[in-house]
């Protein structure tokens, strides 16, 4: 039998690039619009993002770093979830560029901002969904032996929903059609939610 790759993460992985990110993937991609108390804009997309409860609806993103979504959200308690497509992609990658504080991505990136209902921060106008979020928690994450990591996870209430008319079919959102963007393995690697990779099951009882 072939033997594993083991490593211990604390001791280095020894590969050209760290297979965590790679292994847990793809993941959905949380692009995250905010608004600073001062008025600034900031969009960026993180990778460590994803749903976290139904009622009430919580989702929650994950900032490497005390980064400037990080400090918006803190100061304002609010923002907004706006959903990576293959159509966007680019502009996507065009938010993820370091720019100072102040510096607004959606200029950057080309795109349109769309008043938000409930929030202050605006949503991606060509995004097909946006979920207007209301700061729930803010934790600094910590090892098993409690040292904390230089990460701080934002959970948030989803207050307001939209979804592009196009995209609900016979009363069901259609995953499929919405062509998903999604962060995979590597550091250039994304992957796309296609029809042909659907597949059915029923849970068992």
């Amino acid at each position: 039998m072939e033997q594993d790759h083991f490593y211990e993460p604390a001791k280095g992985h020894g590969l050209k690039h760290d297979p965590f990110n790679a292994i847990v993937g793809p993941r959905p991609i949380g692009w995250i619009s905010s608004r600073g108390a001062d008025g600034s804009v900031n969009l960026a997309p993180y990778s460590f993002f994803n749903a976290f409860c139904y009622h009430p609806p919580i989702i929650g993103f994950s900032s490497i770093g005390a980064k400037d979504t990080l400090r918006n959200v803190r100061e304002t308690g609010e923002f907004v979830w706006n959903l990576a497509t293959r159509e966007l992609a680019e502009a996507m990658n065009a938010t993820s560029a370091t720019a100072a504080y102040g510096v607004d991505e959606f200029t950057l990136a080309g795109l349109e901002k769309a008043p938000a209902n409930l929030v202050q921060p605006p949503r991606v106008a060509a995004s097909p969904v946006n979920f207007e979020c209301k700061v729930a928690e803010i934790v600094q994450l910590k090892g098993w032996q409690g040292q904390p990591a230089e990460a701080w996870l934002v959970l948030g209430e989803v207050v307001g929903v939209h979804i592009a008319p196009h995209l609900i079919v016979d009363g069901v959102f259609d995953t499929f059609s919405a062509r998903i963007l999604l962060r995979a393995g590597g550091a250039t690697a994304y992957a796309e939610v296609l029809p042909e990779t659907r597949l059915d099951m029923k849970r068992p009882g």
